[in-house]
């Protein structure tokens, strides 16, 4: 059973970082096309812009959360979706409340996931530094 796991995960983090990449060439684009076209005076094309990069790693994020947790479903690590909704997104965010516990023989597969959104998450972070650097209230020379 530990190799199946090891396989799942490994399946779910590649199909994740497929996501992210994509999600975040996606946001890129959108927040490009945000701050080129929309005029705003004073910093509210910057507000708009970090806006457009945060709700769109939320919106990557939370699909990756899904994604998750519909295999879990689908595998039977919870009984029911919403259960795996759950504890997918606590297992994601490595809160883990512990409410919520999967099949013993699934564990491995759940610790992969916790491994695997502490890296997404971590990855959001940078990027989202990032565009605050290039777009948003962190432009180098104006506040520090």
């Amino acid at each position: 059973m530990l190799a199946t796991n090891l396989a799942l995960g490994t399946l779910m983090i590649s199909l994740t970082v497929v996501i992210h990449t994509l999600g975040l060439i996606a946001i890129t684009h959108v927040m490009s096309w945000v701050t080129d076209r929309v005029r705003l005076h004073g910093h509210r094309s910057r507000m708009l812009a970090m806006n457009t990069v945060v709700i769109g790693v939320f919106a990557v994020l939370t699909t990756e959360v899904w994604l998750w947790a519909a295999s879990f479903t689908l595998i039977g690590v919870v009984d029911d979706f919403e259960t795996a909704l759950y504890f997918s997104t606590i297992t994601f965010s490595t809160v883990g409340y512990g409410d919520v516990v999967p099949h013993p023989e699934w564990r491995m597969l759940a610790a992969l996931e916790g491994v695997n959104g502490f890296l997404l998450i971590g990855w959001s972070t940078a990027y989202l530094i990032a565009a605050g650097m290039r777009v948003g209230p962190f432009k180098s020379g104006e506040h520090f």
